[in-house]
């Protein structure tokens, strides 16, 4: 991401606008140049590489867009202190024999003499070595020891993204509206923002579209710009989402002049047909073994039924469902979860949340090889709704629980 002192944007009537690189060939050419900067100054100072962005910069009047893209680079490089001794035993070695000396240059070479020959332990050191050390860790001083560079269009991508979730750094709401999406996209969604520390309610359907209220922990609340920025680390995860509107209400930056003095409230629209693009591992199609077997074994399998993977979030209260499968014909559907190989408190948390939901349309397919008695777990309260399997789980076993429920369901 970028510091607040890179974001480029404008607000017209209280809307937000990011700035975004168009891939023109003068941009290509800006990120081309500078990523071959970079990997020129590998086994370089990072002082030196500074040098050279500074020679690129002078004169440019979109020296933000410059230091923008820099910035991003050096998230993609590592630093490290050169030397084979650390740094701060050099100096706590060279503090040590100054105090036996008079200040002078020829005192300061007698220094270095002294504690390259009592450095020298595992590695011969000269007295040059010694003084490269002595500030090796300082950040302008580390070494750029690797480079991982993109494309020129990626990094025209990622400079986008960053400045889209620039936006979100002083956000203190966030609701999002999804439609039907494949489960494997809407677990990425909520696994990230368990990660970062969100919280979310789900409301509607699939029909009119699922309202996701983001919300964090108490502690949390105490600065914006902490939420924010655990709402800006989670954007990239919901650009793999396929269907969505995101609008978040952010706090106006006072710090600027030409901001309205009397604007309370900025709002930031986003949508997923706005191009942005994630650099986050897209999710896989399925989650495990277990369902894309079973969606191979149904693809071969003569009925009149579908298998989909656009499947509904079903709400429940103090969480969400996310089903594997959807089952339909004509007018008819029924949900199908698959609960595999999983730890007892998966297990546990798993069922509590069918039992909430109460939906009657869901066929629970359970593994024989689950300790579920060690888990606590019985899923007798399904009745007829669970199908039980052990090595593979048999489309057909589904599809005629599925013809039963369904009649019910209608």
């Amino acid at each position: 991401m970028l510091p607040t002192e890179l974001l480029m944007f404008r607000v017209k009537a209280g809307i937000v606008e990011p700035r975004r690189l168009k891939p023109t060939t003068a941009n290509l050419g800006l990120a081309q140049t500078l990523i071959e900067t970079f990997e020129a100054n590998i086994g370089r100072r990072r002082w030196e590489l500074d040098d050279d962005l500074r020679t690129l910069e002078a004169g440019r009047q979109d020296f933000k867009v410059l230091r923008g893209l820099a910035h991003l680079l050096t998230n993609m490089s590592a630093f490290e202190a050169g030397g084979t001794v650390e740094p701060v035993h050099v100096r706590s070695k060279v503090f040590e024999l100054a105090q036996a000396h008079v200040p002078s240059r020829k005192g300061a070479t007698l220094i270095l003499e002294q504690a390259a020959r009592s450095l020298s332990q595992d590695h011969a050191l000269s007295p040059a070595e010694v003084q490269a050390s002595l500030y090796a860790d300082l950040p302008d001083q580390q070494t750029l020891v690797a480079f991982d560079p993109p494309a020129p269009l990626e990094l025209i991508h990622r400079f986008d993204l960053a400045q889209a979730q620039g936006m979100l750094y002083r956000a203190y709401e966030l609701v999002i509206t999804a439609r039907r999406n494949e489960p494997a996209r809407y677990k990425q969604l909520l696994k990230y923002l368990k990660f970062f520390g969100l919280m979310v309610t789900v409301e509607g359907d699939a029909n009119f579209g699922f309202t996701l209220t983001l919300d964090g922990p108490t502690s949390l609340f105490g600065g914006t710009t902490r939420y924010g920025l655990a709402m800006a680390k989670f954007l990239p995860a919901l650009l793999h989402v396929t269907k969505w509107d995101l609008s978040a209400a952010l706090k106006p930056r006072k710090d600027l002049a030409w901001v309205d003095p009397g604007d309370d409230e900025w709002s930031f629209q986003l949508t997923s047909e706005d191009g942005y693009v994630s650099h986050y591992k897209p999710p896989e199609e399925h989650d495990s073994a277990l369902e894309s077997g079973f969606a191979e074994r149904f693809a071969k399998t003569e009925t009149p039924w579908t298998l989909e993977r656009e499947v509904d979030l079903v709400p429940v209260p103090g969480g969400v469902i996310l089903p594997d499968f959807r089952l339909v014909q004509g007018q008819r559907s029924v949900l199908v979860e698959i609960v595999g190989y999983w730890r007892p408190e998966y297990l546990r948390k798993k069922f509590e949340l069918l039992r909430k939901a109460q939906r009657t349309d869901v066929i629970v397919c359970v593994s024989e090889r689950l300790n579920l008695e060690k888990a606590g777990v019985d899923p007798s309260d399904f009745g007829d709704r669970v199908v039980w399997f052990k090595g593979v789980l048999n489309p057909r076993d589904v599809l005629a629980v599925a013809e039963r429920v369904a009649q019910i369901s209608s």
